[in-house]
């Protein structure tokens, strides 16, 4: 029964990041390996996704281009998985988001370094080389995936799903070892299955616009995922502007308005992806492609522009995310003590 769980807590560092994991379960043992089976999975995917490992499988398939669509590489379950649900969604935003990115983030990591912005013709060389349409997927009669870099030079960036990705694998790994009742957050990507004995979900901030100050909002989720994307602690400042890490695929540059993104969605994968996009789309035209993903809501924080008359930040959500927050406890009346 529930009330027989007990919380335990787990800490590491993965693909970069912190990992934090905390499950019910009625043993420490049990709970150990639980924790491990999380870890060892994201290593796993780090194999498959990272674009900072030369042996990874995209790193090995980006090499590789270009290839002609008869010759593409049979590739593993998992990227595939994250490519088909990539490429729909670069589909349906037109290219806002696209796994093909990585010549422009490589760019930019660069730019970073070096702080000098890149000459118009290796940016437009960098551009040249992103494009998902360039990106072919096809089925054997196996059932089996390949994939074909059609241009010369393209890269692939999983950066902005390959983190959801690891975490609905680890809960399914969870789920699998009996453990139905846990939360993992891979700094900011929020994946939940059951919630916690007696309660109606697990309680999560939404991020503010500015990184230093703490939550005012709160959300309940169980089996769900939230995502939060923004360039609080990852942007600079060239030449009097200011750059996220974030790129604009359509255009080579990084956004240059400070933007926090935050999405509810049913799973990790969407929502890391789905947040990417809206920040990379703007409000109106972001939230209309979350009509194209039921079960998503959001909320966007932009911060005021230099031009403005009342510098407030923006604050735009969808109406479906009034059902997830968790309403402040009201102060007690000046006659009233606290219990």
């Amino acid at each position: 029964m529930a009330a027989e769980l007990q919380r335990f807590e787990f800490t590491d560092r993965q693909m970069g990041m912190p990992l934090r994991v905390v499950l019910y379960t009625k043993g420490e043992a049990h709970a150990e390996l639980g924790a491990k089976a999380v870890f060892a999975k994201f290593s796993a995917i780090n194999d498959i996704a990272s674009d900072y490992k030369d042996d990874s499988e995209i790193m090995r398939l980006s090499k590789a281009s270009p290839v002609m669509a008869s010759e593409a590489i049979p590739i593993s379950d998992d990227l595939a998985a994250m490519l088909i649900f990539g490429q729909g969604l670069a589909e349906k935003s037109e290219g806002a988001f696209d796994l093909t990115i990585g010549p422009l983030t490589q760019l930019w990591r660069k730019t970073k370094r070096s702080r000098k912005l890149p000459a118009p013709d290796i940016l437009q060389t960098a551009r040249d080389a992103v494009d998902y349409r360039a990106l072919l997927l096809a089925k054997e009669p196996t059932g089996k995936i390949k994939a074909a870099l059609i241009k010369p030079n393209m890269r692939l960036d999983l950066g902005g799903i390959a983190v959801g990705y690891a975490v609905d694998q680890s809960l399914v790994e969870l789920k699998r070892m009996g453990i139905d009742r846990a939360m993992i957050d891979s700094s900011g990507d929020i994946g939940c299955s059951g919630p916690p004995p007696g309660e109606r979900g697990w309680r999560i901030g939404i991020a503010p616009l500015n990184p230093a100050a703490a939550p005012s909002r709160y959300v309940r989720l169980a089996n769900a995922a939230l995502t939060t994307s923004g360039d609080a602690f990852q942007h600079f400042t060239l030449e009097g502007q200011r750059y996220s890490h974030i790129v604009d695929p359509r255009t080579g540059l990084g956004l240059s308005r400070p933007t926090a993104v935050t999405v509810i969605a049913p799973n990790c994968m969407s929502a890391d992806s789905l947040a990417t996009a809206v920040c990379v789309l703007g409000p109106e035209r972001g939230f209309q492609l979350l009509k194209e993903y039921p079960g998503t809501d959001a909320v966007m924080l932009l911060a005021p522009r230099r031009d403005a008359q009342n510098p407030q930040v923006e604050v735009f959500e969808t109406t479906g995310l009034k059902k997830y927050e968790e309403l402040p406890t009201p102060a007690p009346a000046a006659n009233e003590k606290s219990p």
